[in-house]
C-alpha cells in the first residue's frame, strides 16, 4: 500500500499473518446446558430473554476476536524536493507496478513499485535521468510499540511483536545504488546517485492457526538468498509474467468515450454528472481482478474486509473475515472472470475452520458436523461472537461451502469434489441435519435460535437460514450421486429437503424475511439477507419459481437502491438476477459516488483511488460489483448458460473473453447495438452444454478442450 507524495514517500507492507492473539479455543464450555432455555425463549416471543442468556451463557469467550493488523513502514525523504511539476501517479493494473514521476529543474524523477509473489520481496526502483543526481534517506518505522531499527551500511532491519499476543516477525531492506551510502541507527542516507534499488521482505512466526513456532528471521534469510545473483530485469520480468499469467487470460471492454486518461479523481466527479463512461465500467472490473491476484493467491491467508490494505492497529470490524456476506463476496468474481487459483486460500480458511467448527458444533449444539457463526479470524474461530442478536447466526458453514461445490461447478473437477469439497460440506450438512427442529405452529424444520442478517434481532426461522440450508442438501445429494459415496446420508438429506421450511410470499407481495408475515416496506437495511436463494443461491430462479423472484424483486424494491458499498455491490447481482440490466445500472452509478472530506454520509460509493466505501474502506463492493457486472453478461446457475440476459441499454456495445460458466466451460462473446454478433465456448470439462442466445435455446455435446463458435447466426 503506497501513499505520500513528492517530498515523502511513505511505503506501508503488510506481513499477511500480522495478527493480535494467538492460538485460542473460542468455544463456551457449558454453552450446550443453555440451548434449548433459548429456544424455549424465542419461540414464547421473548428474544430479549433469549439474548440475555446467550450473553452470559452462550457467547463466546472472549466476545470477540483478533485483529488483522499492519507490520511497518518505509519511509523515504527526499530534500529539496518540494517544487516540483508534471507529477504523475499511476497503477498499472495490466503489470501490477506503482509508479511515480515528476520533474524538478529539468531533471525527471521516476519510482517504480512492486510486489513479487515468486520471490517474495517488495521492490522499490528510484531513478533520475542525469547521473549523480539523486538524493535520497530511508528507514523502516512500525506503529507497534514493541519494535527495534538496526541498520549496518546498505541493509536495515526492523522486528515487531504484536502487543499482547503471539506473534513477531522480521522486516529487512537490502540496498543497490550507485551512489553514496551513509549509514546510521534508524536512517540510510544516499547521496550522489543515478539509480537505487530497495529490495524489502518480511515474515512472522505463524505456521498455522494453531502453531506459532516459525522463525522470521530465516524465512527473511532465505528470501533474500533466492533472490541472490538476480538482477533487477529478472525479478521485474518473473513478476510481471507471473501476475500475467493470471491476468491476462479474462478481457473486458465496452467502448470508450476518450476518458481513459483523465486522473481517476476527475472521472469520477465527472461520472457523477455524465455517467456515460463505458471504459470506466470495464476497467472497474478489472481493477477488481488485480486485488483479487494481489490479496489472496496459493499459500496466502484469504483477502480479509481489507482486502490486504489496512493501514490501523485498530481496524473496523478488526479487518477479519465477516461470513455472514463480506468474506464470501471477495470471492464472487473469482471462478467466472477465470482466477480460479485465487479461490484457493478460501478454501483453507473453510477446512480450518471445519475443524474448530466441529469442537464449536458439540460444545455449543450437541451436533455433529461443523459449524461457522458470523465471524472469523486468523485463528479460525467460530463461536458465536459479539452480541447473541448477530453473532447468533448458523449460516457460515452452509454459506462457505457452497463456494466449495460452486468451485467443481465451474471446473467438474471430481478428484477436487472427492477429496476437499465433499467432506466439508457433508459435514457442514451433518450439523444442519440435527440442528434443524419442528416449528410448534407448522410442523416445519427451521432454524433456531439465530438470526437474518444483521437485523431483527434472535429468531425462530429466518428465511436465509433455510435457503442456505436447503441448498446445501440439495448439493451434498448431487455430490454423493457423483461421488457414488455416502448414499445413506444422501437419502436422509432428501427427506429432510421438502420438510424444511419453504419461502413465502407475505400480505404485500413480498418474500417474506422470516416465518412470521411481519416484514415493514419502510425497512431500508443494508442487508438484505433473505435474498440469498436469488443471489449468490438458486433456491429461488425464473425456471423454477418465477413467482417467488417475483415477491423477491418487490422485497427488494421495498428495501430502496441506496446502501453502503457492499450492499449496492450485492444489488447489482439481485437486478441481474431479475434480468433488469437497467435498474442494476443505476446501482453501478451510486456505486462510483465520489467519498471524500465533503461527502463522508453513511452511504456507499467509492474512494478516488476506486476502494470501495462502506464507508470506512471495505474491499467486498470491489469484488461484489465486478461479479454483478459480469452477471449482466453471462449468468449459468440454472442449469444452462445464458447469454447477454439483462444488458443495460447503456453498454449496448461490448466483448467479453475468458468468462467462465459452470458445466466447465470458458467464453469469449462480442454484441453490437445490443445483439450477438460472436460467440465461442471453450469445453474445459466434456460436457454437455445448453445455452441460451437471444430467446433460443441450443444444446450439443462437446469434447474435453474443443472449441465451439458462432458468427451472428446461431
Amino acid at each position: 500500500m503506497v501513499f505520500g507524495g513528492v517530498v515523502r514517500e511513505r511505503i506501508q507492507f503488510n506481513e499477511e499473518t500480522l495478527w493480535t492473539g494467538g492460538p485460542h479455543d473460542y468455544s463456551h464450555p457449558g454453552a450446550s446446558d443453555y440451548l434449548d432455555t433459548i429456544r424455549q425463549l424465542v419461540f414464547a416471543g421473548k428474544p430479549r430473554e433469549a439474548e440475555n442468556i446467550a450473553m452470559e451463557h452462550f457467547m463466546s469467550l472472549p466476545l470477540g476476536q483478533k485483529a488483522y493488523q499492519p507490520f511497518g513502514d518505509l519511509y523515504i525523504d527526499f530534500p529539496g524536493h518540494e517544487k516540483y511539476t508534471n507529477y504523475q501517479r499511476s497503477l498499472d493494473i495490466s503489470e501490477a507496478l506503482s509508479r511515480v514521476s515528476y520533474q524538478i529543474k529539468g531533471l525527471t524523477y521516476t519510482r517504480e513499485v512492486f510486489s513479487s509473489v515468486p520471490d517474495q520481496v517488495i521492490v522499490i526502483r528510484l531513478t533520475v535521468n542525469e547521473m549523480k543526481k539523486l538524493s535520497f534517506n530511508l528507514g523502516f518505522d512500525s506503529p507497534h510499540l514493541q519494535k527495534s531499527v538496526t541498520t549496518s551500511g546498505s541493509r536495515q532491519t526492523l522486528t515487531v511483536a504484536v502487543k499482547d499476543g503471539a506473534l513477531n516477525g522480521m522486516a529487512r531492506l537490502r540496498l543497490e545504488t550507485d551512489g553514496i551510502v551513509t549509514d546510521s541507527v534508524q536512517t540510510i542516507k544516499i547521496t550522489e546517485a543515478g539509480t537505487a534499488t530497495i529490495y524489502l521482505a518480511a515474515a512472522t512466526n505463524f505456521v498455522n492457526f494453531k502453531d506459532v513456532s516459525g522463525d522470521p528471521a530465516k524465512r527473511v534469510d532465505d528470501y533474500f538468498a533466492a533472490i541472490k545473483g538476480k538482477s533487477y530485469k529478472q525479478i521485474r520480468k518473473a513478476h510481471i509474467a507471473d501476475y500475467q499469467q493470471l491476468f491476462n487470460r479474462f478481457d473486458i471492454g465496452f467502448g470508450s468515450n476518450n476518458r481513459d486518461s483523465l486522473p481517476m479523481d476527475q472521472r469520477l466527479r465527472i461520472f457523477s454528472k455524465s455517467p456515460e463512461d463505458p471504459g470506466l465500467i470495464a476497467l472497474y472490473v478489472q481493477y477488481g481482478r488485480y486485488l483479487m491476484i494481489s490479496s489472496s493467491r496459493p499459500g496466502t491467508m484469504p483477502a480479509n474486509l481489507q482486502g490486504i490494505w489496512n493501514q490501523d492497529l485498530e481496524p473496523a470490524w478488526d479487518s477479519k473475515y465477516t461470513t455472514n456476506i463480506n468474506a464470501e463476496m471477495n470471492y464472487w468474481p473469482v471462478e467466472v472472470t477465470n482466477l480460479s487459483e485465487c479461490h484457493e486460500p478460501f478454501f483453507k480458511l473453510i477446512e480450518e475452520c471445519a475443524q474448530t467448527g466441529a469442537v464449536t458444533a458439540k460444545v455449543h449444539y450437541r451436533a455433529d458436523g461443523w459449524i461457522l457463526h458470523h465471524n472469523t479470524d486468523i485463528w479460525r474461530g467460530t463461536a458465536p461472537i459479539n452480541h447473541a442478536n448477530h453473532g447468533i447466526w448458523v449460516g457460515g458453514s452452509g454459506w462457505t461451502s457452497s463456494h466449495l461445490w460452486e468451485h467443481f461447478l465451474f471446473t467438474r473437477d471430481t478428484a477436487f469434489l472427492r477429496n476437499r469439497a465433499w467432506p466439508i460440506m457433508r459435514e457442514a450438512a451433518r450439523f444442519y441435519s440435527q440442528y434443524l427442529i419442528p416449528d410448534p405452529k407448522t410442523g416445519w424444520l427451521i432454524s433456531t435460535p439465530s438470526n437474518s442478517p444483521e437485523i431483527g434481532g434472535l429468531v425462530a426461522g429466518p428465511t436465509m437460514d433455510h435457503q442456505i440450508i436447503r441448498t446445501l442438501f440439495n448439493s451434498c445429494v448431487e455430490a454423493s450421486d457423483i461421488l457414488n459415496e455416502d448414499q445413506k446420508f444422501a437419502a436422509k438429506l432428501k427427506v429432510l429437503i421438502p420438510k424444511i421450511a419453504p419461502n413465502q410470499i407475505g400480505r404485500l407481495g413480498q418474500l417474506q424475511e422470516w416465518m412470521q408475515d411481519v416484514d415493514d416496506p419502510n425497512e431500508k437495511h443494508r442487508h438484505v439477507s433473505f435474498l440469498w436463494g436469488v443471489h449468490p443461491g438458486n433456491d429461488i430462479t425464473w425456471e423454477k419459481s418465477p413467482e417467488l423472484m417475483k415477491a423477491a424483486r418487490q422485497s427488494l424494491l421495498f428495501r430502496g437502491d441506496d446502501g453502503t458499498g457492499w450492499s449496492l455491490a450485492w444489488k447489482i447481482n439481485f437486478w441481474a438476477r431479475f434480468l433488469d440490466g437497467d435498474h442494476a445500472y443505476e446501482l453501478i452509478k451510486l456505486l462510483f459516488r465520489v467519498k471524500d472530506e465533503a461527502n463522508v454520509n453513511w452511504s456507499g460509493g467509492s474512494y478516488i483511488n476506486l476502494f470501495d466505501s462502506h464507508p470506512p474502506f471495505q474491499i467486498d463492493g470491489n469484488f461484489g460489483a465486478p461479479a454483478g457486472i459480469v452477471e449482466l453478461l453471462v449468468q449459468s446457475h440454472q442449469g444452462f448458460i445464458d447469454i447477454l440476459p439483462a444488458l443495460p441499454a447503456a453498454l449496448p456495445n461490448g466483448h467479453i473473453k475468458g468468462v467462465c460458466a459452470r458445466g466447465g466451460f470458458e467464453l469469449d462473446l462480442e454484441w453490437k447495438a445490443g445483439k450477438l454478433t460472436g460467440l465461442s465456448v471453450l469445453s474445459k470439462a466434456g460436457a454437455v452444454c445448453k445455452i441460451r442466445i437471444q430467446g433460443k435455446m441450443i444444446e450439443f455435446p462437446t469434447s474435453k478442450g474443443n472449441l465451439y463458435a458462432w458468427g451472428k447466426d446461431f
